[in-house]
């Protein structure tokens, strides 16, 4: 599983960083950031639920 995040997309909302904190970071700049890109089997149920969660639709997985 990877990661994708669509810049123009996102606007900040950090519904991702509530979920899964582990493999999401929003900065001091309101800029999102893919901690872990290819994140551990413990935490990818948590990032797909990130993912179907964003509420822009910025952020999207290879598997």
């Amino acid at each position: 599983m990877k990661v994708k995040l669509d810049e123009l997309v996102c606007e900040a909302n950090a519904v991702c960083t509530g979920l899964a904190p582990e493999v999401f970071e929003l900065d001091d700049d309101d800029q999102l950031h893919i901690l872990l890109p290819e994140p551990p089997p413990e935490s990818q149920d948590r990032v797909r639920h990130a993912v179907r969660s964003c509420p822009k639709a910025a952020l999207s997985l290879e598997e």
